[in-house]
This record gives structure tokens, sequence and C-alpha cells, in this order.
């Protein structure tokens, strides 16, 4: 993908990050009311190598999130036999690796079209999936629209072996936390017409806000392990 992964953390530099990252988590729990266990850190390694995962299994996280099939792939051999450990697709499924998603991912959580949840279903794995919806305009996103949220939605839950948990978004990339609040807003919202409880929603830089919008699952990987490329997915 022509990206040098960057380096990777000393053990005592990554619980240091952990723990900075939980205590966020903590006190914008506190400010909005909510339980801790109501919000799932999903730790964010896409880009970064297999040894980062070990190291933050071995530190206590459990949920991973990676972008890519393929880079994924590479790092399974590793890390699949880690047990509790789960692992979560966030990047976008292309209609051919749909088949050799469910081998790896315990949750593949950018369901966004008919096709792609037809063809996941058609593996007969049994796999929880979270459908992604597109809340703003930008071309780079992807996402199911919203007035096509209840289709898909039934269609899902008409799939034996599919299991859906919840619905997930990326605002548009902004340094003001305060302005994804409309977009993590307005997939609440959805989540409440469908009836589903599940939002992955915020991530390093906005998750404080997410959380006060009633996320259960926020997205970190920059806060966690350092600076990448950017990419609004962690």
């Amino acid at each position: 993908m022509g990206v040098t992964p960057p380096s990777t953390l000393s053990l005592m530099d990554l619980c240091a990050r952990i723990a900075a990252v939980e205590e966020r988590i903590q006190r914008a729990c506190a400010r909005a009311g909510r339980r801790r266990d109501e919000v799932t850190l999903l730790a964010v390694t896409k880009v970064f190598p297999a040894q980062t995962i070990l190291d933050a299994y071995a530190l206590g996280l459990r949920e991973f999130g990676e972008n890519y099939v393929q880079e994924f792939e590479t790092k399974a051999p590793q890390v699949r036999p880690l047990a509790g450990a789960r692992f979560h697709l966030i990047g976008h499924l292309q209609s051919n690796k749909s088949h050799r998603a469910p081998e790896l991912f315990d949750v593949i959580q950018t369901v966004d079209s008919a096709k792609l949840a037809r063809r996941l279903a058609a593996e007969g794995r049994p796999i929880e999936v979270m459908i992604e919806v597109k809340l703003s305009a930008e071309q780079s996103k992807y996402g199911c629209a919203p007035a096509d949220l209840p289709a898909l939605v039934d269609l899902i839950r008409a799939e034996k072996s599919l299991a859906l948990t919840g619905l997930m978004t990326m605002p548009p990339w902004s340094d003001d936390a305060a302005a994804a609040r409309p977009y993590f807003q307005k997939l609440r919202a959805l989540a409440g017409q469908v009836g589903v409880k599940g939002l992955s929603m915020g991530m390093s830089h906005d998750l404080e806000t997410a959380i006060e919008e009633g996320s259960t699952m926020v997205r970190v990987g920059t806060a966690l392990f350092g600076s990448r490329r950017r990419e609004n997915q962690g």
C-alpha cells in the first residue's frame, strides 16, 4: 500500500497511552452519566505490525480494528489464536473480498449494500455485522444512504448467518471535535428508528463527543499507537 509501517512503541509507552485513553473514556462517561462498561474501546491497528496487537493484548486490550482484508491476512496467523481477542473490519469491503472476510474477522462494521450483505450471508459462516451509514456528502466516504437503511436492516435480519449489532459512521474530518456532533446525533436517531443499539462512532480526536452522543464503541488508533498516514478510521 506504499506505506512504511510505523515503529512499535515500547510496552511502557503503550501502557501509558492505554491508561491515558482509558482515563478520557472514563471521564467522558462520567460527564454523560453513563457506565464505563457501556463503551467498548476498539484499538485500531491498521498499518501497524502484528507485534503491536500482541503487545496491546498483553496489556489487556481485546477488541481490534483493521482496514484491509489483505493486510490482516498477513497478521492473522500470529494473532487469531489469541484467546478472547476479537477482530473487526472497519474499512470498506470490496465484494470480491467478501468470501475471505468472514474467515478472518469476527465483526464486519462496513456492510453498506444489499449486494454485500447477500454475499456475506452466502458464505454461511455466522458473523456479526454493522451497517455503515453515509451521513456526509464527501465522495471518499462509503455507506448506506439513510433512506435505504430500513430495507437493508430487514434484509440482514432475514439472513440466519448475519447478526446485526449496530450502525457505524465516519463524519467529515475536522480538527474541531464538536463538528462531528450532528453526525453522531443523526446516527443515534437512525439507530433508534430501526431498533439497533450498537453505535460505532468516535475516534482519537473526538471520542468524548461521541460518548456524549451515545457511542457504544470508539475506534482509537493514533492516541494508542502513534501517528501514521491520516485515514478517517481512528
